[in-house]
């Protein structure tokens, strides 16, 4: 009767050491877990029960119209907000118990990043690598986004793209482990836009992870391994473009190769720049 309650014993102790162990390589390698988030104001519920997780190394789009629940999302996750309701683990930390730590560890792009205009562009990359403990050079980040020979120029200066691409750099000054990035290549021209794609592909290369929102759904087929359409603050549809997009099914007369726009469009019955 020992033997078989010691056995018993062990049994449970190995199942709990396992279950333990399962969890923290779980937290290890996800970048973001949301659980049920829940954000209102007032009678407005922006937020409705949102869950989704994004593995580490991955980038994962956010989706939406206007007013679906994207940015107020984005921003409990990267702890401007704080929800209603629900739980948010970034890179395995909590806003609430490691926050310094996750500072030094995440890069943030706002969608409407209001930088000092009195400042130029090379004191403006300074006062944001003096924020982290690690980070790039400011010639590197100068580099990365092509913007060298705006080095001296002033912030108020500069074009709506230059001033997009300036704010990209900002995120990138701590050498982030997690990347936020609300519409990053609204304003760009067509040959930007591809050079800030590159710099995110490199990024991901070297094990970044990357949460974005965007307006263009040509840029979610590129970029994104998997997308979440949001519709009155929840999750109507996840999955790579290529799963989405194949929900479409055949269509009984083929005039165009289903898209991820046909996708959302389908879903939410909304266009992207519908206000």
């Amino acid at each position: 009767m020992r033997d078989e309650h010691s056995g018993a014993t062990a049994c449970r102790c190995l199942h709990f050491a396992f279950c333990i162990l399962n969890y923290r390589m779980t937290v290890v390698v996800t970048g973001v877990i949301c659980t049920n988030l829940i954000k209102t104001y007032g009678d407005l519920v922006a937020v409705d029960r949102l869950s989704f997780q994004v593995p580490r190394g991955e980038c994962f789009g956010l989706l939406g119209p206007n007013g679906a629940g994207k940015t107020t999302t984005i921003e409990i996750l990267e702890g401007l907000l704080e929800p209603d309701a629900g739980e948010v683990q970034i890179l395995g930390l909590t806003w609430r118990a490691n926050e310094r730590e996750l500072r030094q560890r995440i890069g943030v792009q706002l969608q409407e990043t209001q930088l000092a205009e009195k400042l130029t562009v090379e004191e403006t990359l300074r006062l944001f690598r003096s924020f982290y403990h690690r980070g790039r050079t400011v010639d590197d980040l100068l580099g990365l986004v092509e913007l060298e020979s705006k080095r001296q120029s002033y912030v108020g200066k500069l074009s709506g793209g230059q001033k997009q691409r300036l704010a990209v750099a900002c995120a990138l000054a701590g050498h982030p482990d997690l990347l936020f990035l609300d519409e990053p290549t609204t304003g760009l021209d067509p040959q930007s836009r591809r050079q800030l794609w590159q710099l995110l592909g490199e990024f991901r290369t070297q094990g970044g992870t990357i949460l974005l929102t965007t307006h263009y759904m040509d840029e979610a087929e590129t970029l994104c391994d998997r997308v979440a359409i949001v519709d009155h603050g929840k999750v109507i549809a996840e999955g790579s473009p290529r799963e989405l997009i194949a929900t479409l099914g055949a269509p009984r007369v083929v005039t165009h190769q289903g898209t991820l726009e046909d996708v959302f469009v389908g879903l939410t019955g909304r266009h992207l720049r519908e206000e």
